[in-house]
């Protein structure tokens, strides 16, 4: 593993020990060479999956990318950090276990919007308006009048 900072290739393993939901490797390394001390994470990968966008542009997969998108979405939630990583995680097995290493760029939207709508509704209705590209203040209130269960009838 290259230094991160001295860019030197012979790095000493520390300390390893599983991350998440025991789906990654957390790695502790030094470098001998400049003394720098940094964390790496290994994780099975099933297949390289590429995402296709609407406009039928293709780009490689990037969780990084995922993972940003639903902590923005999170914000200022009162989740659990372990509870996000092991929903990312659940995110791209099941993307990875879809048997198509092509994932249209709709669908991933689609998952995360289920999966959000499981573990908070406000971070759910956060990810729809960017995802759904709401324009206006009735895109919002004709998404959330959706979600709210129709009044029963006492008589």
């Amino acid at each position: 593993m290259r230094c991160p900072f001295c860019g030197n290739t012979d790095t000493q393993v520390k300390d390893s020990r599983p991350a998440e939901d025991h789906g990654a490797i957390r790695r502790r390394r030094f470098c001998p060479a400049c003394g720098g001390r940094f964390t790496t994470y290994e994780r099975v990968q099933l297949r390289d999956l590429v995402v296709v966008k609407t406009n039928g542009r293709r780009e490689a997969f990037d969780r990084e990318k995922l993972e940003r998108s639903v902590r923005i979405a999170l914000q200022k939630r009162n989740i659990e950090h372990e509870r996000v990583d092991q929903m990312i995680s659940g995110i791209v097995r099941r993307l990875e276990s879809l048997g198509d290493s092509d994932i249209p760029s709709k669908l991933i939207g689609e998952i995360v919007m289920e999966t959000l709508a499981r573990i908070d509704t406000v971070a759910y209705v956060r990810f729809a308006s960017v995802y759904k590209n709401f324009q206006e203040a009735d895109d919002f209130d004709k998404f959330v009048s959706e979600l709210r269960p129709e009044p029963k009838d006492t008589e």
